[in-house]
This record gives structure tokens, sequence and C-alpha cells, in this order.
């Protein structure tokens, strides 16, 4: 589900909204016109889309077994036909769709 980033359009406006706040939607649903902790006015911001993938050897950011662990995330690498194992973080060691 995408994830919609909205701020005030106008003035009158509260904390929530001053700043931005950004909001899961389906495709399908409406935006947003109105905050729904003040009700203000706003406005669908455009922003770059997050992409993970391969950093190059420039990059400050890596996607190194020690940085993942660090950020609280889990990575698994497909061994065969629906499994995998676990290379770093925390959660099972296999996962086998055909034990799921």
């Amino acid at each position: 589900m995408p994830t919609y980033h909205y701020q005030a359009a106008s003035e009158l406006s509260c904390q929530h909204c001053e700043g931005g706040f950004d909001v899961f939607q389906k495709l399908s649903e409406d935006k947003l016109s109105a905050c729904p902790e003040c009700q203000a006015p706003v406005k669908k911001i455009i922003q770059a889309p997050l992409i993970a993938g391969k950093m190059t050897r420039d990059s400050n950011h890596t996607l190194s077994e020690k940085n993942i662990e660090k950020q609280g995330f889990t990575q698994y690498r497909k061994i065969g036909q629906g499994k995998y194992e676990k290379t770093a973080g925390k959660g099972p060691n296999f996962i086998d769709k055909d034990q799921l």
C-alpha cells in the first residue's frame, strides 16, 4: 500500500498538518482534502519513492548484514524453491513455504 505525504494548504492548520504527515492509502482511495485532526485543508505532496537496492561503493549507506540487523530488520537469502535462510537479524533461521 503506498504512502502519501500531505501538508497544510492554508494558514489555518495544526501542528500535525503544518509540518506534514504521511498516510497509507490504497490507490483506489480518494486523496485527503482535510487534516484528520483539525479539518484544515491539506494538499498531497509529490515525493520521490523510496527504493531499496544495491548501493555503490561510493555510497554512504550500505545494506550490509551488520547494518540491516542494527536497524532492526531481518534479511533472508533464497536457498531453494520456496526456502529461505536467515542471514541477518532476528526471526526464524529458515522459512519454508511447505511448513507455513
